[in-house]
């Protein structure tokens, strides 16, 4: 994804820290090490629709990057090897979805909606309010709620 997103390093440093959180929420919530695996695939490859998104739409927003996304994650995944079909099947599933909060089914779509929120309320400059929000209406593991109140919610955090 590096390569993938080569002169582009927001968008780099963006999927590494969502790596970052997935992986520590995964492994702080037990997650097998298959259910990890996919998420902490799933975390690097979870933007890749945005550049073909801009390319074809003029926009990088969510609904186009899980429209153009899969597609792009399962060239890459099936280039790179290593993956079994099952596997890239669900990180394609996940890099569809994971701008959709509704329904939200499995530990591994659960965790990655948490990691891009941690990521996203800062990088977006999103207010107190608005994460509080998040926290209630979208976070549901202990470890990501922990996160996300300890880097956004304690009471000494300035906006």
């Amino acid at each position: 994804m590096v390569t993938y997103d080569a002169g582009d390093a927001r968008r780099i440093q963006h999927f590494m820290k969502v790596h970052d959180f997935a992986a520590t929420i995964g492994v702080l919530e037990g997650l097998d090490e298959e259910t990890l695996f996919i998420l902490e695939t799933a975390a690097i490859v979870h933007d890749i629709g945005i550049h073909v998104s801009e390319h074809k739409y003029g926009s990088s927003g969510g609904k186009y990057q899980e429209l153009e996304g899969p597609a792009e994650a399962e060239k890459l995944l099936k280039a790179v090897g290593g993956y079994s079909d099952q596997q890239i099947e669900r990180v394609c599933w996940l890099v569809g979805h994971h701008h959709t909060y509704t329904h939200i089914d499995g530990a591994d779509y659960q965790i990655l909606v948490e990691a891009d929120f941690l990521v996203n309320i800062h990088e977006d400059g999103l207010s107190r309010e608005a994460a509080e929000r998040v926290e209630k209406n979208i976070f549901k593991t202990a470890a990501g709620r922990k996160l996300l109140k300890d880097m956004y919610l304690a009471p000494e955090y300035k906006f």
